[in-house]
Order: C-alpha cells, then sequence, then structure tokens
C-alpha cells in the first residue's frame, strides 16, 4: 500500500449556486464517502480554497486502484467529481498520526 494524494475537480451538472451537501445525490455521495473512509481507504478529503476543486489522500495499491474506486463514486458517473491528478505521495512526517498515538497512549 502506498498513500497518494488526488486532486478532484467538481463539474458536470454541479450547481455552483448550491453548498455541497445540498447538491443532487449528496446522500449517496455522502454513504460513499462514509464507506472508503471506514475501508481505510480514503484518510482525508475536503474542498480546496474557491470549492472547485476537491483533495483526497488516499492509500492504494496504485493510480489504476484510486481511479476505478473513484469510479464507483455516484458523483462520478455524471462528472460531478473527476481525479484530475494522482500522484503518489512519501510521507516524511506526519504529526496527525503521532498526534494520534500520544493522545491513545
Amino acid at each position: 500500500m502506498a498513500r497518494y494524494v488526488v486532486r478532484v475537480e467538481r463539474g458536470g451538472p454541479w450547481d455552483w449556486s448550491r453548498d455541497m451537501r445540498r447538491q443532487d445525490g449528496w446522500e449517496e455521495h455522502a454513504s460513499y464517502m462514509d464507506g472508503i473512509a471506514d475501508e481505510g481507504f480514503l484518510l482525508m478529503a475536503g474542498p480546496l480554497e474557491g470549492d472547485r476543486e476537491t483533495l483526497w489522500i488516499v492509500e492504494a495499491d496504485s493510480e489504476e486502484d484510486i481511479r476505478h474506486r473513484m469510479g464507483e463514486d455516484p458523483w462520478a458517473a455524471n462528472g460531478m467529481l473527476r481525479p484530475v491528478r494522482v500522484e503518489r505521495w512519501e510521507v516524511v512526517i506526519d504529526t496527525l498520526s503521532q498526534g494520534r498515538e500520544r493522545s491513545e497512549s
């Protein structure tokens, strides 16, 4: 397993006048996201400044695996979300994980 950074673009029928949680298909998308987070595939995700793109941090075997899994998102079929850049990320410093370990001890 490796860690990847995925830049995801919003588009297609995205309604820019509405908040993310008010988009068509939100419940299905949220359920999908919760599922891949529970599985340990998705580690972090959130919109970037400007709200046109989001950033996902994932753990996967390959870029092909990431694109396949992201294709299962209900928002992928109609183009509401699509990966535009997938990069393998070698984490050198991880204070988030270290912080959890300290607080659990």
